[in-house]
């Protein structure tokens, strides 16, 4: 099978925000790969033998996608970033469970990848990156959207341009800033 064009990708977006169940059961086909390969992204970064699967993370978030409100889709980008979106408040959730679970016990490892090295140490625990992310986004809110599209998103530069409506540097600036502003939110957090 050949990979869908981002054309094709956004038709049958625009076509599903419009009621069109037919276009909801070709996009599943299409982007099912896609969605599996953001999954897996997310799921390397986990302990091994994680409860939750690659499958599984992306079956919740397509239930997630389509009984969720209607999203008026702008293309291709745009739901890759809330297909991201999704995962990581499912993964973050199921993170902050096995906490209150334990009462309190140590949070999950997740290993960051080498483009975004925001702790020292060799990984950083999911719910202290979400609070840092969500203190970001209180001070510098398309900042903290710059880090979720590139790093959780696996957007590039030019896709999370256009999902925000911004220039590529304006992104690559984000980016810069949001690496150094999330490191010191978490060294200070970790005592460092």
């Amino acid at each position: 099978m050949t990979q869908p064009s981002p054309p094709e990708i956004t038709q049958l977006l625009l076509a599903w925000s419009q009621g069109d169940q037919a276009a909801l059961e070709d996009l599943t086909r299409v982007v099912y790969e896609e969605l599996r390969r953001l999954a897996h992204r997310y799921m390397a970064r986990e302990r091994l033998g994680h409860a939750l699967q690659t499958t599984a993370l992306v079956h919740e978030a397509y239930l997630r996608l389509i009984d969720g409100k209607k999203v008026q889709w702008q293309n291709r980008a745009h739901f890759f970033a809330v297909s991201a979106q999704l995962m990581r408040r499912i993964l973050v959730d199921f993170a902050r469970s096995r906490l209150y679970q334990k009462r309190g016990g140590n949070a999950e490892q997740v290993s960051f990848d080498e483009a975004l090295v925001v702790a020292r140490g060799k990984g950083t625990d999911l719910v202290a990156l979400d609070d840092a992310l969500t203190a970001l986004a209180r001070v510098d809110p398309r900042m903290s959207q710059v880090v979720e599209l590139r790093f959780f998103g696996g957007l590039s530069v030019e896709e999370t341009a256009e999902v925000l409506k911004i220039s590529t540097d304006t992104v690559t600036s984000d980016w810069k800033l949001a690496k150094v502003w999330l490191r010191q939110r978490l060294d200070r957090k970790k005592g460092r």
